[in-house]
């Protein structure tokens, strides 16, 4: 079974940060109403209501140096990696809901753009904790900590996860692009369409 720390280990630093000083309890009501599937996972960039809480405009400034961002969410119910995406930017995850993490790190990538999941780490994020996941840490959607699944805050520049308005090419890093600012590799497992199939070993699963 794969251990699960917690983002306050040192184990953390090398993904990300816990992000202390910010209340983010508008942004948290907003949350309770978003949509909870049972079966899959749900993830939408930007929500209007989300992105004009007061906080919004804070992590706007102090989290992201002032360029523009989205608030949006991803919920529901997982308990498998299925893929590792990365952005050329950092992440903020603020949990609404007690969840984990799965993350790796970019410079794990081999050369031929696979990745060993036995590197992956588990982190265990309470309810209202935030955390930056820096632009080098390989990421996917949360896992539920609780059979009641997960709701989740994320924070990302402005276009991230968008549909690609221009064509990539099938080879080196860009064959990884699936959205604006979105390189992910897959495991074949997933059967994610269209996706690059490059994670190699098990397709990790927390169910017990």
């Amino acid at each position: 079974d794969m251990e699960i720390k917690k983002v306050t280990d040192d184990a953390f630093s090398a993904y990300g940060k816990v992000l202390e000083g910010y209340d983010f309890s508008e942004l948290l009501e907003v949350m309770k109403d978003t949509p909870l599937p049972e079966d899959e996972v749900v993830y939408v960039p930007g929500v209007k209501a989300m992105e004009e809480a007061t906080v919004s405009e804070r992590l706007k400034k102090s989290a992201y140096g002032g360029l523009p961002i989205q608030v949006g969410y991803c919920n529901g119910h997982n308990l498998k990696l299925n893929a590792l995406e990365y952005h050329r930017s950092s992440e903020v995850d603020i949990a609404a809901s007690d969840l984990i993490l799965l993350l790796g790190r970019q410079q794990d990538i081999q050369e031929d753009y696979t990745y060993n999941t036995a590197k992956v780490e588990g982190f265990f994020v309470p309810a209202k904790t935030a955390v930056e996941l820096y632009a080098t840490t390989l990421h996917y959607a949360p896992c539920q900590a609780s059979e009641a699944g997960f709701r989740c805050v994320i924070v990302l520049p402005e276009g991230t996860n968008h549909e690609l308005d221009f064509s990539v090419a099938s080879e080196g890093e860009e064959k990884l692009m699936t959205a604006k600012n979105k390189w992910l590799i897959a495991h074949e497992d997933a059967k994610i369409g269209g996706a690059f199939c490059g994670l190699k070993g098990e397709n990790i699963s927390l169910e017990q």
